[in-house]
């Protein structure tokens, strides 16, 4: 006989789906869930309904939002010949909190990674092509500095070439605040690949 309540067993198995939750820990959230007050447990169920009914991607940039189009592509003040283009919502948020962009974002929301069956038709295409043609100067390409985020960028580079927009890549290289004796032997060849001239 199965210790363990089958209400109880389908929530945990419910959670082990989340990314980055294993067994053990979507039974740990499943048992917490169960001792905290039932108000608690429930405003989480809440805010998931709530997410699920409001939330949609921009029709613009794709990021995740409750109004179309978002705030920041409703933002006049935003260069629109600039678009810089992240994998996902979470990199558009962390430039953002920077403040360090004043253009147009596109968000892939995927990315060109065989292994795990992401494929090419997965990635929007044609939303970049559509966003690059009306009156953008310069896409800035911001997938991540690794294998997949490195194909993806080069797929997306090919699929600008010839469209007369210039298409560039974020610096990688050293950390400011990073000591040299410290870094990996790429991320010292890619700050001496993207050195530049002090005037």
């Amino acid at each position: 006989m199965d210790p363990v309540p089958p209400a109880l067993a389908r929530l945990a198995e419910e959670l082990e789906r989340l990314p980055g939750i294993g067994r053990r820990t979507a039974e740990r959230l499943a048992h917490h869930l169960l001792r905290v007050p039932p108000e608690t447990a429930l405003a989480l169920a809440e805010a998931i309904r709530a997410a699920r009914e409001h939330v949609r991607p921009c029709s613009r940039c794709r990021a995740p939002a409750e109004r179309d189009p978002c705030p920041i592509c409703s933002d006049p003040t935003r260069d629109d010949g600039l678009l810089l283009v992240v994998e996902n919502a979470r990199d558009l948020a962390a430039i953002e909190v920077g403040r360090v962009w004043s253009g147009r974002y596109l968000v892939l929301g995927a990315r060109l990674a065989p292994h795990d069956g992401d494929a090419a038709g997965d990635l929007p295409l044609e939303a970049l092509l559509a966003r690059a043609a009306v009156g953008v100067r310069e896409v800035v390409l911001a997938t991540n500095p690794d294998v997949e985020g490195d194909g993806t960028a080069l797929l997306l580079a090919e699929t600008l070439r010839g469209r007369g927009v210039k298409v560039s890549r974020l610096a990688r290289g050293l950390p400011a605040g990073g000591q040299i004796e410290h870094q990996s032997a790429s991320v010292l060849g890619e700050a001496l690949e993207g050195r530049r001239v002090l005037s």
